[in-house]
């Protein structure tokens, strides 16, 4: 809070006049974010998709555009939500939201009869969900100086080969 307060310009006790807790900043800040960044719309081009296949391809891109700028309000949100009741709340929200998408495609490539026969929706929804931690995006981006681009290609490639069935060659 000492440091939101000295980047803001106002006192502590102004950052506290605003904001009850250090999770109400974070998850404020979060939800500013996704509206600013717009995520319904990121996510939202998913679900567009005119297929399942295309779906996983927009959701990998959806990964690489939004995702990167969450991160710092992600481990904000881990570090504290142990002992903080209102972060572990947010910190619930945001996984429930995310277990909720990897489902809906898993659902999708199933039902397009798209899923890969090793995988089960339940055993899918729970890899994508794996596969979406914030550690992943940041190895590749911070760690392994990855691009935005090259990492929406890199997980397209990833998702098609390991949830999309095989087609047939003709």
């Amino acid at each position: 809070m000492s440091a939101l307060a000295a980047r803001t310009g106002i006192t502590r006790r102004g950052v506290y006049s605003h904001f009850e807790s250090r999770a109400q900043v974070i998850a404020d800040l979060f939800d500013h974010i996704a509206a600013s960044d717009g995520l319904e719309a990121s996510v939202a081009r998913v679900w567009e998709a005119p297929n399942a296949v295309l779906a996983l391809d927009e959701w990998a891109r959806h990964l690489a555009r939004y995702h990167p700028r969450v991160i710092a309000v992600d481990r904000a949100v881990n570090r504290i939500r142990h002992v903080d009741a209102d972060a572990e709340q947010h910190w619930k929200r945001v996984r429930k939201a995310k277990l909720a998408n990897c489902r809906r495609l898993s659902e999708w490539l199933k039902r397009d009869k798209q899923l890969a026969s090793h995988w089960t929706v339940e055993s899918a929804t729970d890899m994508l969900y794996a596969l979406i931690a914030s550690d992943v995006i940041e190895a590749l981006l911070e760690d392994r100086r990855w691009s935005r681009d090259a990492l929406a290609q890199g997980l397209s490639t990833l998702l098609r080969s390991t949830f999309v069935a095989v087609q047939p060659q003709l």
